[in-house]
């Protein structure tokens, strides 16, 4: 049959559409990891989402999407079948063309290793992160998409769900992040002084803009513009709902305060649970999926101070912590009936489900800490992972990128004498302080 024939033009602009959505969500992940950091180090944490737009487009249509979509070795691995995407061009996905489902998953893969970024942010060697975004994403990212979304892949295979990136995307980067703020240690002078954010503003537009384009990243993931986007996209839509109002529930509780801060992390939880989630469950499961979420991050980044790690941004507290309950309450409020792709989950008598999720969030979270583990180290013996102490006092958008983010008077940068570095205040917010 002549693969024009099979491709549905609804289908494909919407498809091109969600991937521009999810294009998006990376400059604006830029603005709201850049609003939490302190104004020395802006750009250099806007840099580190935008390089990872052309860094991982050009490795994903290498070799990328061959390792992660490519003929399965054993379930573990895609092969080299498709390397600069020879053999994709002509093809079909479904009801779309390939280079349409090829360009939606390289958006995917573009933002992952881009929130990593939030648990090291002013601390890392630029040259460190760009070598850290290739190997992360060869070694960790592209095996366990396969693992899980590949048709060959082992846990596709065992029946693990995980509609938009629940596992893939958020467990494996927020895990990441945890070993990231690990090895590499704590910012100087933290915990003695927690720094505020510098501009809740900017964090707050890219809080938004993330709200936008992750319809494109959920209900795109339907790959149709039909009754599973639409459900997707109520599901996207009342899970950050209900992750807003969680956060800021339990802080007006805990603080006595609900802050901006709070709305913008509490929407961005509930987001990240409901990945996993949105075209498996019903509305109503949505709200309590992403309020769960609300309310558990919260608690996971107060645990970030008695447990005594530096994730500068919560990369774990949030996109750990909350991609592991989204994607083990899919196991619970999961409903066959609404995706014939999917399984009941055990609220609809299938507990077996649970397990699954399970072992699905161990395997892949185990092998992201190993792996990144591996990377840091060999990264640390090549080209060293950490700024020194002076260029981490003075900021890392002039010691790494010769250039200021706010520079009103028109001067140079300049090295601050010892003891007059430019310091943030000492935080307040025990919750988002950074």
């Amino acid at each position: 049959m002549n693969a024009a024939a099979t491709i549905n033009t609804g289908d494909t602009a919407w498809l091109l559409i969600a991937s521009a959505l999810v294009l998006l969500m990376t400059p604006a992940l830029a603005l709201f990891y850049g609003g939490m950091v302190r104004r020395k180090n802006v750009l250099s944490t806007l840099m580190h989402s935008f390089v990872a737009i052309p860094i991982i487009s050009i490795k994903w249509a290498l070799f990328g999407y061959s390792l992660a979509f490519g003929p399965t070795h054993g379930g573990l691995i895609g092969g080299l079948d498709y390397v600069g995407l020879t053999g994709v061009i002509d093809g079909v996905h479904g009801t779309v063309p390939n280079l349409a489902f090829v360009a939606f998953q390289m958006m995917f893969a573009v933002i992952t290793p881009a929130l990593i970024s939030g648990a090291f942010a002013e601390r890392m060697k630029f040259s460190a992160y760009v070598m850290f975004v290739i190997l992360w994403s060869t070694f960790v990212y592209d095996p366990v998409a396969h693992w899980v979304w590949a048709e060959g892949g082992w846990l596709f295979k065992l029946g693990a769900l995980d509609f938009a990136g629940g596992t893939v995307v958020h467990l494996t980067a927020g895990v990441a992040a945890l070993v990231c703020s690990l090895v590499i240690g704590k910012r100087y002078k933290y915990p003695r002084e927690k720094p505020l954010p510098h501009n809740l503003v900017m964090t707050l537009t890219g809080a938004g803009i993330l709200w936008f384009g992750w319809f494109g990243f959920n209900a795109g993931s339907a790959l149709a513009s039909g009754q599973l986007a639409a459900l997707s996209f109520m599901t996207t839509h009342l899970g950050a709902a209900g992750g807003a109002i969680g956060w800021l529930a339990v802080e007006s509780l805990h603080r006595k305060k609900p802050t901006a801060l709070g709305i913008a992390s509490g929407l961005v939880a509930g987001l990240v649970a409901i990945t996993p989630a949105a075209g498996y469950v019903a509305p109503w499961a949505a709200i309590v999926i992403g309020a769960s979420a609300g309310v558990v991050c919260y608690g996971a980044v107060l645990m970030k101070y008695k447990l005594g790690y530096d994730d500068t941004l919560d990369a774990f507290g949030v996109h750990g912590v909350g991609g592991f309950l989204g994607a083990l309450l899919t196991g619970v409020f999961a409903q066959k009936s609404l995706n014939d792709a999917g399984a009941d989950g055990a609220l609809f008598g299938n507990p077996k489900q649970l397990g699954i999720q399970l072992v699905a969030l161990v395997a892949s979270g185990a092998f992201s800490a190993v792996m990144t583990f591996i990377i840091l180290k060999i990264i640390s013996a090549t080209v060293g992972l950490r700024v020194a102490e002076l260029d981490e006092r003075e900021g890392l958008d002039v010691t790494q990128h010769g250039e200021e983010a706010y520079n009103e008077a028109g001067g140079s940068a300049h090295t601050p004498p010892e003891g007059e570095e430019d310091e943030a205040p000492i935080a307040r917010n025990p919750v988002r302080a950074h």
